[in-house]
C-alpha cells in the first residue's frame, strides 16, 4: 500500500471508506437525555442496523472496501498496555476521575475481551452495571441519580466528523460538543497503533488537542489544491486559519482554503448538510444559505508573506468563487428540494443536500428525498438510493455516515 490515506477530491472514485454500524449506544437514548446526546429522536436499533447494512452493501456493490470503526479500534488495541492506556484516556475525557469512580469503571471495562470492551465504551456504562458493594460514594447510592457512569456515544455512526482525510494526511478533530469529544480519540489510536497505519508517518494537519473546534462535516476536499471548510455551528474560524497555515507548510499541492460561512443552527449543522460536490462542475446546495440577492460570506485563504500568515480575500458570490478556485468556466448549483418553499427545507432537514459522491457524477442519497433525487438525475447524475427511515433520525445523511480513506485521483 503506497498511501493508506489518499483523498484529493470529493468525487474521485471511492476505494476505501470507514463506517460505524450503530450498536447498543442507540438503545441507551431516552427522551430525557436526547438533547444532551445531540439527538432529536430515538432510532429503532434492529431497523437502523438493517438500513446501515443496506448502505454498506450498496458501497461494496460498487467495489468499495468498507472498514468498520469497531474492528479497526479492536485491532489497534493489540496489547494489554494499549488497552489500559485507552481506557484511562476514555475515563479521563469522561471526567470520571472527578467523582472517584474511575478505578471501578476501569476494572470493569478491562474485564471484557477487547472487542466487547470497545463496544461497551461506545454503548456507555450504566450505574446499574456496577454491583452495590463496589459503590462507595453518596451520589451512587441515590435512586434518582443520572443513570450513566460513562455516557453512550450514539453519534458514532457519523464517522465523517471526528477525523477527515485531506491528501495523504488527516485532521483528528476537536469536537465542538462535549457529547462527541471522545469520538476522535478512537481515530487517534487507530492511526498511531493499528498495523495498517502505524508503519507510516501519516501527517496530522490539525490534532485533537487544538483548543478550537473543527468537524469533518465542514471539511470538503474540492481538488488536490483546494479545500472548502464551513464556518459553522461546529467549526471555528481560528481552526480553519490554523489548518490552512499547516496545509500550506506541509502539503505541497495545497494552494487555497475556501472558508464558507453558513447559518449557525441545528438544521445547518455542517457545510455538507447544505452543500456537497456531485460532479466536476456540479454541486448540491440548500438555497437558504444565501441571502435574497444570492450572496453569502466566502473567504479565500492563501499563503501569506511568511509561513505563519495567510492572505484573505472576501467574496460574496459562491458560483464565482467556485469557478475561480477550481478553474471552471461554468458551475451548476442544484437546489435541494428544487428550491420549493416546502420541499426544500423538508428535504434539507432529511439531508437532501448531504450526498456521498463515490465517483464523478455518481452519488449515494437517502431514498426519502425524492424531489432532490429527481433533480439530480435531471442534471445527469447517477443516484443510488439507500433506505433511511431510522438512519435519518440522527440528522445526518450518506456523507455524514462515511469517512473516505482512499479515493482515486481525478
Amino acid at each position: 500500500m503506497k498511501h493508506p490515506l489518499h483523498v484529493t477530491s470529493e468525487i474521485g472514485e471511492l476505494q476505501t471508506v470507514l463506517l460505524h454500524r450503530p450498536g447498543e449506544e442507540v438503545e441507551n437514548l431516552t427522551p430525557e437525555y436526547l438533547q444532551h446526546l445531540l439527538f432529536d429522536d430515538i432510532p429503532y436499533l434492529p431497523l437502523i442496523q438493517k438500513e446501515h447494512d443496506y448502505f454498506a452493501q450498496a458501497l461494496r456493490n460498487r467495489g468499495i472496501e468498507v472498514l468498520y470503526l469497531t474492528t479497526l479500534l479492536t485491532e489497534a488495541l493489540h496489547t494489554d498496555d494499549l488497552k489500559k492506556q485507552f481506557v484511562a484516556d476514555v475515563l479521563k475525557e469522561s471526567n470520571l476521575s472527578m467523582n472517584g469512580s474511575s478505578q471501578q469503571i476501569a476494572d470493569y471495562l478491562l474485564s471484557f475481551e477487547t472487542e466487547a470492551m470497545v463496544k461497551k465504551i461506545m454503548a456507555g456504562v450504566r450505574k446499574s452495571e456496577i454491583s452495590l458493594e463496589k459503590k462507595t460514594h453518596l451520589y451512587e447510592l441515590l435512586d434518582d441519580h443520572y443513570p450513566f457512569y460513562l455516557d453512550p456515544m450514539p453519534n458514532l455512526y457519523f464517522t465523517r466528523d471526528p477525523a477527515a482525510t485531506i491528501g495523504n494526511g488527516l485532521t483528528i478533530n476537536t469536537m465542538r460538543e462535549v457529547a462527541r469529544r471522545r469520538e476522535s480519540l478512537f481515530m487517534s489510536y487507530i492511526i498511531h497503533y493499528h498495523p495498517r497505519y502505524a508503519q507510516y508517518d501519516i501527517p496530522i494537519w490539525l490534532d485533537r488537542d487544538y483548543p478550537h473546534p473543527i468537524e469533518g462535516g465542514d471539511e470538503l476536499v474540492l481538488s488536490k489544491d483546494t479545500v472548502a471548510i464551513g464556518i459553522s455551528a461546529r467549526t471555528a474560524a481560528k481552526s480553519i486559519e490554523r489548518l490552512a497555515v499547516n496545509l500550506f507548510k506541509r502539503q505541497a499541492d495545497m494552494k487555497r482554503v475556501v472558508a464558507v460561512e453558513i447559518p449557525k443552527s441545528r438544521a445547518f449543522m455542517h457545510l455538507d448538510t447544505v452543500f456537497t460536490m456531485v460532479d466536476y462542475d456540479k454541486f448540491t446546495i440548500h438555497p437558504e444559505i444565501q441571502n435574497k440577492k444570492g450572496e453569502m460570506n466566502i473567504y479565500i485563504l492563501e499563503k501569506g508573506r511568511d509561513e505563519d500568515t495567510v492572505k484573505i480575500t472576501h467574496k460574496t458570490n459562491l458560483m464565482e468563487a467556485l469557478k475561480e478556485a477550481l478553474g471552471l468556466k461554468e458551475v451548476t448549483l442544484i437546489p435541494c428540494g428544487g428550491g420549493d418553499v416546502i420541499a426544500a427545507p423538508r428535504e434539507q432537514w432529511n439531508d437532501g443536500s448531504n450526498t456521498l459522491a463515490i465517483a464523478p457524477g455518481v452519488v449515494v442519497t437517502y431514498d426519502r428525498n425524492y424531489v432532490s433525487n429527481k433533480l439530480l438525475r435531471d442534471h445527469g447524475i447517477e443516484v443510488i438510493e439507500v433506505i433511511s427511515s431510522e438512519l435519518s433520525r440522527g440528522r445526518g445523511g450518506p456523507r455524514c455516515m462515511s469517512m473516505p480513506l482512499v479515493r482515486k485521483d481525478i
